[in-house]
């Protein structure tokens, strides 16, 4: 699967700002097949960032929500800047 394939769009929201704020965390919503370690790849190959931690969560409407934290050193609010989301 293709890193473009598997990270589908930010969510923008206001829990998903608070996170990029408080936790240096950013909320992605995925293909709902993907594994932590190929949406953890994706986002460092697409966005050239590093990674520490990835948790997911299946949402009642179908979607896949990915809560990707960003490593030391690394900015979510940079990212979501760079992606429009703020």
């Amino acid at each position: 699967m293709d890193a473009e394939e598997i990270i589908l769009y930010p969510l923008i929201s206001e829990k998903a700002i608070a996170q990029i704020h408080n936790n240096n965390t950013i909320v992605f919503i995925v293909r709902s097949d993907a594994t932590k370690q190929q949406i953890k790849k994706a986002v460092e190959d697409l966005y050239d960032v590093k990674v520490q931690d990835v948790n997911t969560l299946l949402a009642r409407d179908g979607r896949k929500k990915a809560y990707v934290r960003l490593a030391e050193g690394y900015s979510a609010l940079d990212l979501a800047t760079k992606l429009g989301v703020i």
